[in-house]
């Protein structure tokens, strides 16, 4: 059976320290809000059965809570996911999760690039650049090196472009 996942960068976020405490700038939550609604009016991607992880820094969280309401969905922390985690423990519990539903993991760079670039390349430092509130969709058989087909990317620059108004 074909999984599916998407893995997304969290919108622009202030800059500041503690890292993990960081918040999204007014720009990176007008950046979110387009992405959730362009996932709310997609029809291909099985959303009612879609599993939302983020990891738990403020920005991710924020992200995911404002993909989360257009699509009526609960946000699961994730502390596996976080900026430098290394990707092949993602992979790791990719490989424990029940056949059949669809993921959507929020995360930051350098992982979503590294794991992007994992699972598609079989190379971690072979990963896409990720703008921010960017989406990768990915589908495989198996989520192992290698084994997965990048099916999408886009970011909220890619449709404002697309967009004719």
């Amino acid at each position: 059976m074909t999984e599916r996942l998407l893995i997304m960068r969290h919108g622009e976020a202030a800059p500041g320290r503690p890292d993990h405490e960081r918040e999204l700038t007014s720009r990176g939550q007008e950046e979110v809000r387009c992405m959730g609604r362009w996932l709310a009016a997609r029809e291909d991607r099985g959303f009612p059965r879609l599993r939302l992880l983020a990891s738990p820094y403020v920005r991710a969280r924020q992200t995911a809570q404002q993909i989360a309401e257009p699509l009526g969905l609960v946000v699961e922390s994730l502390p596996i996911i976080t900026p430098d985690a290394p990707p092949e423990g993602v992979v790791e519990w990719l490989l424990k999760q029940p056949e059949g539903q669809p993921l959507m993991l929020i995360s930051h760079m350098p992982l979503v690039a590294a794991l992007t670039g994992l699972l598609v390349e079989g190379r971690s430092e072979r990963g896409v650049g990720f703008p921010a509130a960017a989406v990768a969709e990915l589908e495989s058989e198996v989520w192992a090196a290698g084994c997965a087909r990048l099916r999408g990317f886009t970011s909220p620059a890619g449709l404002r472009s697309a967009d004719p108004r």
